[in-house]
């Protein structure tokens, strides 16, 4: 088996049923593929349509919302590929995207990790896609908003490293775990992804623990997937205004969590108390802020 497909659904059952057709009708060489579908408790019938519609697909029912890393940490363990791939269920795969990635790594021994260029509906670059370490500097430059207003700087804009050139490949430090390709061995050497992490935050705590352990992770813009962005975690299951800003608003209580839990693993020891105090207050107001729009 040449490639592991791992998609994570929670109530998204139109649209991983889109993505699935697009995996399917993937011109994908002579390379073996399989698609993994780990569904995270879903109300909306969604393992009923993948049994029906895609009986070719690997199922794993969980009886409850486990999360994002716990879910994918047990399609891993059912994958047989070489390489594997986490897929977010609120994408479309490109016709040859799946090939093109295989083949680069393939070409290229010296990246362990690569991603291709992420789309938004609107063909803007997803920017959690090519990201920079959320260090104290550049976490306070991103969440203080100077990052929005020097995008291109090297000193304010470090998060989203928007001075580099997005049309060409090149080596990056964060990728987004909606297109997440690895070597299998990566795994034997860095574990699985961290399961302290709900939803958000272990795809960069997983590029923290590769680089460290001395691997390359590559942008790869030749090719491309669409991601519509916030589909899979902001379900829209209601007309009611209450209740989808109920669900939205626990979708941002999770990313902001996961962001100070990310400080304190791996920054807060090596920073002053005072340091830590500085950027939570500031991610605190952003959430206030957000809240007040």
């Amino acid at each position: 088996m040449d490639l592991s497909i791992i998609i994570v659904s929670h109530n998204t059952k139109g649209l991983l049923a889109n993505l699935l057709n697009s995996i399917k009708d993937s011109e994908a060489g002579f390379y073996k593929i399989e698609t993994i579908v780990v569904d995270n408790a879903s109300t909306d019938r969604s393992p009923e349509m993948v049994k029906s519609n895609f009986p070719q697909v690997k199922l794993i029912i969980n009886q409850q919302n486990l999360g994002f890393a716990v879910a994918n940490n047990k399609g891993i363990r059912q994958a047989g590929g070489r390489y594997l791939l986490l897929l977010n269920s609120d994408t479309l795969v490109n016709n040859k995207t799946l090939k093109i990635m295989i083949d680069f790594l393939d070409q290229h021994p010296e990246y362990s990790v690569a991603t291709c260029r992420v789309e938004l509906p609107n063909g803007h670059l997803d920017p959690a896609c090519h990201r920079g370490f959320p260090k104290p500097w550049a976490s306070m430059t991103y969440f203080s908003g100077l990052e929005q207003i020097f995008p291109k700087s090297k000193l304010f804009g470090q998060y989203h490293q928007g001075w580099k050139e997005n049309d060409q490949i090149h080596e990056v430090d964060v990728i987004s775990g909606a297109f997440f390709m690895l070597r299998r061995e990566i795994i034997d050497k860095v574990g699985l992804l961290d399961e302290g992490f709900f939803m958000y935050g272990e795809d960069i705590d997983w590029c923290l623990r590769i680089h460290k352990s001395g691997f390359r992770v590559a942008y790869v813009p030749n090719t491309k997937i669409t991601h519509m962005k916030g589909q899979s975690g902001r379900r829209k299951i209601s007309k009611d205004k209450v209740i989808r800003s109920k669900l939205n608003g626990l979708t941002e209580k999770h990313f902001w969590q996961a962001m100070k839990l990310f400080y304190q693993k791996h920054y807060a020891p090596a920073y002053p108390r005072l340091l830590k105090w500085l950027i939570f207050k500031i991610i605190d107001l952003k959430v206030f802020r957000e809240k007040s729009l």
